[in-house]
């Protein structure tokens, strides 16, 4: 497995280097929108330390993202009036991941509708502050 990129996409952003619609942040883990929603509400989870995936994080910080991913998706369940939840999470490239810092996909799901397919475009801005501004409430 190769080392962690201190350079990756959610390590800037825990820096503060890269912008991001936060949700709710504690002392171990940051939870933002997800800028390519496959649903509205999809948010996802991290932890503040380092960690590449789930292969190499410490089980406490691992604690702490579960979580903290339970919180949102409660959250998301009254939020988006959802009938279920879809968590993923990815490990390596075989796994299907793309960014390399481990990070919880929370999916507010509706019976009948299929999720989006991951197109790489981005959602409208207005729409995700919106969204972020919902769970900020719920979660205060």
């Amino acid at each position: 497995m190769a080392a962690y990129d201190p350079g990756n996409v959610f390590a800037r952003i825990l820096r503060g280097e890269l912008p991001c619609h936060k949700i709710y942040e504690d002392e171990h883990t940051i939870a933002i929108m997800d800028i390519m929603p496959r649903a509205d509400g999809h948010a996802l989870v991290l932890p503040k330390t380092a960690a590449r995936n789930i292969l190499d994080v410490s089980p406490d910080v691992l604690a702490h993202v579960a979580k903290t991913t339970q919180k949102v998706a409660k959250a998301a369940m009254t939020i988006f009036k959802a009938d279920g939840i879809t968590i993923q999470q990815f490990n390596e490239d075989a796994g299907g991941q793309v960014v390399f810092h481990l990070h919880m996909h929370v999916i507010p799901r509706v019976a009948g509708e299929k999720m989006r397919p991951h197109t790489g475009e981005m959602a409208q801005n207005g729409l995700l502050q919106t969204q972020a501004e919902l769970y900020r409430k719920a979660l205060a």
